[in-house]
């Protein structure tokens, strides 16, 4: 989900080739939704082996990847720990993803390709063992793999601003209220899109957290009030009737006590979701040592387990092979 700050950010068109020899941490359960929902047959239907499994996020994860490295960028995926007892969004995504479920298969029964194609994107739903299986890929490619505390963005953003990233790569602005640095977006998306019957092509692009509160006139904390306001994903729909250009004026008039002067029943106290925000749990505890990928180890997960075309593995491979070959590792 995310907060609502497109309104509120100027984003510069980057590429592969400007973020090249550039460390990133992947917000890695925000791509691996990004990959269940996009990868899908006209109907809507997930890419599945003939066991049924689900494989559109292996599919994603394989081919971004290679991708990454095919372009020199240094990849680290950052994996979600345990959701603070506040995340509501949960049990409302949940919610949200039977409805979308029920809808699909009435747009099915139908015929209503179209809507039963975006019905099943909005049932998307990450299962432990589609986690797992993305991290044994990641793992197969010798790229580092760090498990969060809690928020996998909120860990990205962290270590950007140790200066151990040089940007958390995600599509949700909440990273901004973590204090990342820079965020990049579209990495997970970049190249040609459907969208709304049309093809479209999605560049990435770079956000500066710096940049962002100069233009609007705001410090840290004034910014992560005025996501709360908005609505984050701690706080699903934030202040009904209230937008990022009203939500604008009232931190810059109040600050932080903004939300004191809004007529809305708050679940969870305001100051705390600003104090989270300010002090995630995050960890010191990580790696990030690269090493060459394994051909073996990969086509062992997805030709031999999850029946991918042998044929289309080892081409893609041999776009990174010759970095394989020199030492991946030396390479980083």
């Amino acid at each position: 989900m995310g907060v609502d700050f497109k309104s509120l950010v100027v984003k510069h068109e980057t590429s592969f080739k400007e973020l090249s020899a550039k460390m990133l941490g992947i917000d890695s359960f925000n791509w691996l939704y990004q990959f269940l929902s996009i990868i899908r047959q006209p109907d809507g239907t997930p890419l599945m082996d003939s066991k049924g499994r689900v494989t559109s996020h292996l599919t994603g994860l394989f081919y971004r990847t290679v991708s990454l490295l095919e372009a020199g960028i240094r990849p680290c995926y950052i994996f979600d720990g345990p959701p603070p007892a506040f995340k509501k969004v949960v049990a409302a995504r949940i919610e949200r993803r039977e409805k979308a479920k029920e809808a699909y298969e009435i747009a099915k029964r139908e015929g209503d390709t179209e809507r039963a194609h975006s019905m099943a994107m909005q049932s998307t739903r990450l299962t432990s063992d589609m986690v797992l299986d993305a991290k044994r890929l990641v793992s197969a490619f010798g790229l580092p793999i760090i498990e969060a505390p809690s928020e996998g963005e909120a860990q990205a953003s962290y270590m950007t601003k140790k200066g151990d990233l040089f940007a958390a790569a995600t599509q949700d602005y909440d990273t901004l209220l973590f204090g990342s640095p820079r965020v990049v977006r579209n990495l997970s998306v970049t190249g040609k899109r459907r969208m709304y019957g049309r093809m479209i092509t999605v560049n990435p692009e770079i956000i500066l957290l710096d940049e962002v509160l100069k233009s609007n006139g705001l410090s840290q904390d004034s910014l992560i009030m005025l996501g709360i306001l908005v609505g984050t994903d701690y706080n699903p729909g934030g202040v009904k009737g209230i937008g990022p250009k009203t939500a604008l004026k009232l931190v810059k008039e109040y600050g932080v006590d903004a939300w004191k002067h809004v007529d809305h029943e708050w679940d969870i106290s305001p100051t705390e979701l600003l104090s989270f925000f300010k002090s995630p749990p995050v960890t010191d505890n990580y790696s990030l040592s690269f090493s060459a990928p394994s051909a073996s180890k990969i086509k062992a997960i997805l030709v031999d387990e999850y029946e991918f075309s042998a044929e289309r593995v080892d081409s893609s491979l041999k776009k990174i092979k010759s970095l394989s070959q020199s030492g991946l590792s030396n390479f980083f």
